[in-house]
């Protein structure tokens, strides 16, 4: 690693934090704007949003930092992640650990103008971004605790911006986790013959043959509990449209996915991205075409 310069080091960073791959701040994103929209009433306060956003991508790319730095002696096994920086040495263990705390103190730096609660949210919220990775040790369906972590800006987002956190984000923060066991097990069906090698524990392995019937049952259950908030929040037909669309997407994929094929069920996982896309316009558009109160 000292061989390297400056740039040279830099970009090692850069894809240690997966900033060259930004599917998993968009993932992260849609969930959090969702709520942000329905606390907001269709209005969020602009800083709010910034805030926001901007802790995203840092707390997705110190959630990086720290699940390659559980995974270093694993990704070198694996075909898909055996070059990461980690994996491959040009990244010592303990800058890794640097970065990721930098990154993590950074995003609670950003919160602190905000109030009390969404301040003592976010303790939580780091720790199950630093946890996850390593609940692929000994959880069957570890995309469920990444679907907390990968959610828990919902409550956030509504202690941020009504002071409290109603029962409708709780239920969209298990949408969420029913979502990400949905994309992650996609992700995770990639993997399968490298991760039965080393003994990680995935949904994909979990679910056997039923995987794809797991997933579009996740899916399903996304729908109909994110139906649910809309209904619940006053939502009209083109949240329902937005919805019918990220359902339409969901159909798509498993058409991707029903051989198995490792390039397809990669192509599938990425296209989630357009669900959240989907549902979130949605829930725009019919916030805009409600009257103003």
């Amino acid at each position: 690693m000292s061989t390297l310069s400056l740039p040279q080091r830099l970009d090692e960073y850069k894809k240690l934090m997966r900033l060259d791959k930004p599917i998993g701040i968009l993932l992260l994103l849609w969930p959090t704007l969702w709520a942000l929209w329905v606390a907001g009433a269709g209005r969020p306060a602009l800083g709010v949003v910034a805030i926001f956003v901007v802790g995203t991508v840092l707390m997705r790319s110190a959630g990086c930092v720290i699940n390659d730095y559980a995974d270093k002696d694993f990704d070198g096994h694996v075909e898909r992640t055996r070059n990461r920086p980690l994996a491959a040495r040009r990244v010592r263990p303990g800058e890794a650990l640097l970065l990721a705390a930098g990154l993590a103190l950074l995003s609670f730096l950003l919160v602190l103008p905000l109030n009390a609660l969404t301040i003592a949210l976010s303790v939580p919220a780091v720790f199950l971004a630093g946890s996850y990775p390593f609940t692929k040790r000994f959880l069957a369906i570890p995309q469920a605790y990444l679907g907390i972590a990968f959610g828990f800006g919902i409550p956030m987002a509504f202690a941020a911006l009504q002071g409290e956190v109603p029962m409708v984000a709780w239920v969209m923060l298990l949408a969420n986790v029913f979502w990400a066991v949905a994309y992650d097990t996609e992700y995770a069906m990639v993997d399968r013959p490298d991760d039965l090698k080393i003994g990680i524990k995935t949904s994909a392995i979990t679910f056997g043959r039923f995987d794809v019937a797991a997933v579009m049952a996740c899916y399903g259950l996304t729908l109909l509990l994110l139906g649910w908030v809309g209904v619940s929040t006053g939502g009209g037909l083109f949240f329902l449209a937005g919805l019918a669309v990220a359902a339409g997407i969901m159909v798509y994929h498993y058409t991707l996915i029903r051989e198995r094929d490792r390039p397809k069920c990669f192509k599938a996982f990425l296209h989630n991205n357009w669900v959240g896309a989907a549902i979130f316009v949605g829930w725009v558009v019919d916030y805009l075409a409600r009257p103003m109160a």
